[in-house]
């Protein structure tokens, strides 16, 4: 069995591109170029070039000394949250702006969530000087709101969705819309592993920096370049693809996959997508999700914007049904918690996203030997008012 993607866009029995006809210009264009484009020497370089010099890269690996004291294991933290604007996303960005770029696209659109993928959109579209458009789900913007002021500072127009549940499902919706009426100038930035064919795939692939830093860091730590664990929070799972992508398809190293079980698993308000979700199709992709028996989409809830998505990624769906990661689901209580330990124990305030992964070391057990490293894939600023309401700080 592989854990890629296959040559028709699928992983397993999840992915594949199911669009209105209307789309099918734009998305078959991405198809057929994204990979061509991508092996261009000129086009690594630049990419490499901008990872480097603008986002900062490599992130470092730290080994968290007292966390691994604590749980009597070996861990260590892979920083994304030190890259430029705050989190992961920004890999994908800087890839996505320069695939944008030789399609001969003038106009940029994308979703968000948290808004930590708004504002790096926002950000390469200010380096290119190209326009920016970014769909927020109007109760997200409420929630965070430093993100929607940093996208206005850098001169996007950030639309509210207003449908809905007003969160992410709908601002993808709404960006879907905008593509749909946009077809020949307009370029559309997914933020996740998650959406038609080539998105999934290509979204990983940019991602995949993260892995393959990984390896050679641990080789330098450790001697060795694989771990035995690769802990990663799940949504829509950029991220956890990213961490996961050159680890695959070697089995001695485990997935552990974190999702966000909201107020409990079976509360009826939770974004716990492995064990609530059913198959079906969202946003162009087939994948597990939540939804209704008649396949109405069920509201998702986590206290953390990035994690409310009520489907995952077709990658994460096939390695949740084959067994390859193991499926984790936090509450929010749980996560906090996290977040609070991980603040006081060493020195780093990490995004509520990246505290449900941590939340692992209570839920599960390591060996003392076990090497753990864990996607901290974003930092705490955005979410600084929901940790000092619910903590009273």
């Amino acid at each position: 069995m592989t854990y890629n993607i296959n040559e028709k866009g699928y992983y397993g029995e999840f992915g594949g591109a199911f669009i209105p006809e209307m789309l099918y210009p734009n998305v078959e264009e991405l198809r057929q170029k994204y990979l061509k484009v991508m092996a261009e020497p000129d086009f690594q370089k630049e990419f490499k070039a901008l990872l480097k010099d603008y986002v900062g890269r490599p992130s470092p690996l730290y080994f968290a000394k007292r966390l691994s004291e604590k749980y009597n294991t070996k861990i260590y933290l892979k920083r994304e949250d030190l890259n430029h604007t705050g989190a992961h996303k920004i890999n994908n960005t800087i890839g996505q702006i320069l695939m944008a770029q030789r399609l001969g696209k003038k106009r940029i659109i994308a979703e968000t969530g948290a808004g930590q993928h708004g504002v790096a959109t926002a950000t390469v579209c200010a380096l290119m000087g190209l326009e920016c458009i970014v769909y927020m789900g109007e109760i997200d913007m409420a929630r965070q709101a430093p993100n929607v002021a940093r996208m206005n500072m850098l001169g996007a127009t950030v639309v509210p969705a207003t449908s809905g549940s007003k969160t992410l499902k709908d601002a993808t919706n709404e960006a879907i819309r905008d593509w749909i009426n946009n077809p020949v100038d307009t370029h559309y930035i997914i933020g996740s592993v998650v959406g038609p064919h080539p998105y999934p795939d290509m979204v990983a692939r940019f991602q995949a920096i993260v892995s393959e830093e990984i390896k050679w860091q641990l080789q330098e730590h450790e001697g060795s370049p694989n771990p035995d664990y690769v802990i990663a929070c799940v949504g829509g799972g950029s991220n956890a693809a990213g961490a996961y992508y050159h680890f695959l398809e070697d089995t001695n190293v485990k997935l552990i996959a974190v999702e966000a079980a909201g107020k409990g698993v079976h509360s009826g308000e939770s974004a716990a997508t492995s064990v609530l979700g059913k198959i079906g199709i969202i946003h162009g992709s087939k994948t597990l999700l939540m939804q209704t028996t008649d396949g109405q989409i069920t509201e998702p809830y986590s206290i953390s914007a990035g994690l409310d998505y009520p489907g995952v990624g077709p990658m994460h769906a096939h390695l949740y049904q084959s067994g390859r990661a193991e499926f984790i689901a936090i509450t929010d209580n749980e996560a906090m918690e996290a977040g609070l330990e991980l603040s006081q124990l060493e020195g780093i305030i990490p995004a509520i996203e990246t505290a449900h992964a941590l939340a692992v070391f209570k839920a599960k057990s390591f060996q003392p030997d076990d090497i753990v490293v864990l996607s901290l894939s974003g930092r705490g600023d955005k979410d600084l008012s929901t940790y000092s309401d619910y903590f009273n700080l």
